[in-house]
C-alpha cells in the first residue's frame, strides 16, 4: 500500500480498482447447530408462522394409508392464493374421489364452492389448486372426469 502513495495519482485509482476485483478469503460460514438454528427448525418456525402451510401439515402429518395428500405444487398453490380447507371439506373431497376411482377415473376435476382441485385418483394426490377467480376462461386438459360439489 506505500507504494500506492508515492505512484501517479492516476495509476492509483486504476490499482484501486483492481484491488477491489481481487478475491478474497469468504467470511466463516455458520453451519446448522452452531449458534443458530437448525436448518430443520428454521423451516419449522417459517411455517408456524404461515396459517395454510400449519393446517396442511397439521393434516398431513397423520396421513392413513389411502388419504388424500398434497403434492408440493399445491401447497404452493393453496399459500399463494389463501385457499385452506375444513376437516368436514377434506372429508367431503376425500369421499368424492373415492366415488371416483370407484368408476374407473385416473385424473378428476373437483369442483367446491370456491375452488377447483386437480386429482390424481390413482395416486391419491391433489395436484393443484384453484381459485374462484383462476376459474374463469380456463381450459382443464387431462382429466377424465367431474366432480361438482
Amino acid at each position: 500500500m506505500d507504494k500506492m502513495k508515492t505512484l501517479n495519482p492516476s495509476l492509483q485509482n486504476g490499482l484501486n480498482r483492481i484491488e477491489n476485483l481481487i478475491p478474497t478469503k469468504p467470511q466463516d460460514i455458520k453451519k446448522s447447530g452452531e449458534d443458530g438454528l437448525a436448518f430443520k427448525e428454521a423451516l419449522g418456525d417459517a411455517l408456524k408462522t404461515d396459517d395454510v402451510a400449519a393446517q396442511i401439515k397439521t393434516a398431513t402429518a397423520k396421513v392413513e394409508p389411502g388419504a388424500l395428500k398434497f403434492s408440493n405444487h399445491a401447497i404452493e398453490r393453496m399459500q399463494s392464493r389463501g385457499i385452506s380447507y375444513s376437516p368436514e371439506d377434506m372429508t367431503r373431497l376425500g369421499e368424492a374421489v373415492q366415488k371416483a376411482a370407484a368408476k374407473g377415473s385416473k385424473d378428476t376435476l373437483v369442483l367446491m364452492e370456491n375452488s377447483a382441485l386437480i386429482v390424481s385418483v390413482k395416486n391419491n394426490t391433489v395436484v393443484t389448486v384453484m381459485d374462484k377467480n383462476a376459474l374463469k376462461e380456463n381450459v382443464f386438459t387431462n382429466i377424465d372426469s367431474t366432480i361438482v360439489m
